[in-house]
């Protein structure tokens, strides 16, 4: 069956409606209907003619040479992620019957969580989280394995509680689902995600449809616990080598800072929960401690 989704064209529209005329050096005169850049204007800064910049938008036309995208690229003003983005999304995939995909963490990632003395858990391609450590989920009870961070972040008010800069970091997971799987809009489980928090999340909706592109990288947060206090903490992403897109996420503290102080009592708090629930066996006659 056809693919009905016009990823290019979305893609364009929503990069042209956010620059305004002044921004790439013309005249803002006359009245505009719409929001940002004219067809004609992109194609005539582009050095191509409106009736072809016409059937890229409208999906027509979704072979455009490298000499056209990097022209487009420049008078829509696109970073290398964007630019990236825009390129994958002129390349020819092969039509795939949809497949579950079964995710395993490989053994030695789940020993390095265990022995990691920081927050840390994985997540797949979908942003759900695989394996965590005890840590991490004393840091937010969305860092558990099954929940998809997504989701909970836009629909769970802890998580909101939680992050001091929800905003920043909710408009840069979008971006980054995006960058991700944008390419693929038609997994079923991405359809299913994205639909579901369009459904419920006004926010999320504004978002999806910015067509914002963000490359995963290092970053900072900032955090409010409810049992350590503020944390200002470095969030690292690490490829698992040999899996489909699972990430390592790490959260770290500055060393001799309050955060790191704050992350040392929750571990240790944490550590005690543990063993509140599920007392150690009594040690038997004769054995060692």
């Amino acid at each position: 069956m056809e693919e009905r989704i016009n990823a290019i064209g979305e893609f364009l529209r929503a990069r042209r409606e956010r620059l305004r005329p002044e921004d790439v050096g013309l005249p803002a005169t006359g009245y505009r209907r719409t929001p940002g850049l004219r067809r004609e204007e992109v194609a005539m800064l582009a050095g191509i003619s409106t009736d072809y910049y016409l059937r890229l938008e409208q999906g027509r036309d979704r072979t455009p040479s490298a000499q056209v995208l990097d022209a487009l690229a420049r008078v829509l003003q696109l970073d290398v992620a964007e630019t990236g983005y825009l390129y994958a999304l002129t390349q020819a995939r092969p039509k795939r019957a949809p497949q579950v995909r079964v995710e395993k963490v490989p053994a030695g990632t789940l020993r390095l969580l265990d022995a990691l003395p920081m927050p840390a858990f994985v997540e797949d391609r979908y942003l759900t989280v695989l394996a965590a450590n005890q840590l991490a989920e004393a840091l937010s009870p969305n860092m558990r394995t099954g929940v998809n961070r997504l989701a909970a972040a836009f629909l769970d008010p802890r998580d909101r509680e939680l992050h001091d800069d929800w905003e920043q970091a909710t408009a840069a997971a979008v971006g980054q689902l995006r960058a991700v799987m944008g390419t693929e809009a038609t997994d079923p489980r991405m359809v299913a995600l994205v639909g579901e928090l369009s459904n419920k999340s006004e926010r999320f909706r504004r978002l999806w449809v910015r067509q914002d592109v963000v490359r995963r990288t290092s970053s900072q947060a900032r955090l409010h616990h409810p049992e350590v206090g503020d944390l200002e903490l470095y969030r690292e992403k690490l490829i698992v080598a040999g899996t489909d897109n699972q990430v390592l996420v790490i959260y770290h503290a500055e060393p001799g800072t309050p955060s790191e102080q704050a992350l040392a009592l929750l571990g240790s708090t944490a550590v005690s929960a543990e063993r509140t629930a599920n007392p150690a066996q009594p040690d038997e006659p004769g054995q060692p401690r």
